[in-house]
Formats: C-alpha cells, structure tokens, sequence
C-alpha cells in the first residue's frame, strides 16, 4: 500500500513538474485581430448649393464609390444632415481635411476659377473629394495622383485615385474606425 501512495505522490509530481515546464515555454495565443468586415462607413452629401457642378459631383462620388469598400458617398435626401457640404463658388477650389466621421462635418468647394483656366470639374470634384476623405495635396504630381490636383495639368482629366490614394482611404475607414483616426480640419486651397 505504502509503494502505490508513493508512485501515485511521484506521478502527480511528475504531471506538476510537466505541466510547469510547459506552461513556461508555452507562448500566449496572440490577441483577435480587429473586426475589419465591419459595414462600410457611410457619410452624406449636400450639393444642392453646387448649382452647374452636379454632373461632376456624381462622377467624382461615383469614382470613389467604385474605388474603395469601407466608406461609401451617398447624396443625402433633401432637408436631411450631411457630413460634407458642397457648394459652388467663384474661387478657387478648397475642401476642408478629413477623414469626416459620419456625424462630422466638412466643406468642399467647387471653385470656378480652376474650370475657368481650363481644368476639368468631374477631376476638381473628385480631388476635393478626397481631401474630406482626409487625402493631402501630394504637389506637384503627376497627372496619375488625383490629390496632385492642378499640377497635373489643364489637359489631365484622371479623376479616379490611385492604388496609394485608395489604400489610404481605406485604411483611414478600415472596420468603421474612422473615429479612432482624428479629422485634421485643416482647409486646403487648391490654387496653382
């Protein structure tokens, strides 16, 4: 009786001493990654006071949309709040630096000055655009970068961003944690 206390006292300390041994090389299971399946952010727009711009607004959204997965441009139904507020005026164009968080607001506009010394308005609308979307000018650029803005030249007419500028947007709105990434506010000017 005594031998088989003994061997079961030895095998317990032997399933301790195991169990130690291993918990000490054992490495922690790494931590979830975040939910990047997350819906697509949704932010809003009003250009009701655009009046002239509205074919070139609906390109330029329509280019974004086409572009990237995690935020999505919808116009926003009359007398509802929109995150980004497009008007035109008579200046140059200007847009305010995101990333706009739904609920946020940012202000795009449309400059006729820039369409008057020959550049393209569907390109215009789309790079101000992207500023809310909290894309800086990269100038001077070439024609191929949306955010190259009028360095790209009077005849440039890419309005759709580029494989760098759409990885950036989405990783800004990455699993609708545009929240986590605060708007920079900033209003760019997008004269030569």
């Amino acid at each position: 009786m005594l031998h088989s206390r003994w061997f079961k006292t030895a095998g317990a300390a032997a399933a301790l001493t195991l169990a130690t041994a291993t918990a000490a090389y054992a490495t922690p299971a790494p931590a979830p990654a975040p939910d990047l399946t997350a819906a697509a952010v949704t932010l809003r727009y009003d250009d009701s006071r655009a009046a002239g711009w509205e074919a070139a607004i609906a390109a330029g959204v329509a280019n974004w949309n086409a572009s990237v997965s995690n935020v999505q441009l919808v116009e926003a139904a009359p007398g509802t709040r929109a995150e980004i507020q497009i008007i035109a005026t008579s200046g140059w164009p200007q847009a305010t630096l995101g990333p706009v968080r739904p609920g946020g607001t940012a202000r795009v506009e449309l400059g006729s000055q820039a369409v008057t010394e020959g550049h393209d308005k569907t390109r215009i609308a789309a790079h101000e655009l992207g500023h809310s979307l909290g894309l800086p000018d990269t100038k001077p650029g070439p024609c191929s970068q949306l955010m190259s803005g009028s360095t790209g030249g009077t005849t440039c007419k890419n309005a759709t961003p580029n494989a760098t500028e759409r990885a950036r947007v989405q990783s800004l709105y990455a699993g609708g944690f545009t929240f986590l990434v605060p708007a920079d506010g900033r209003v760019l000017v997008d004269a030569p």
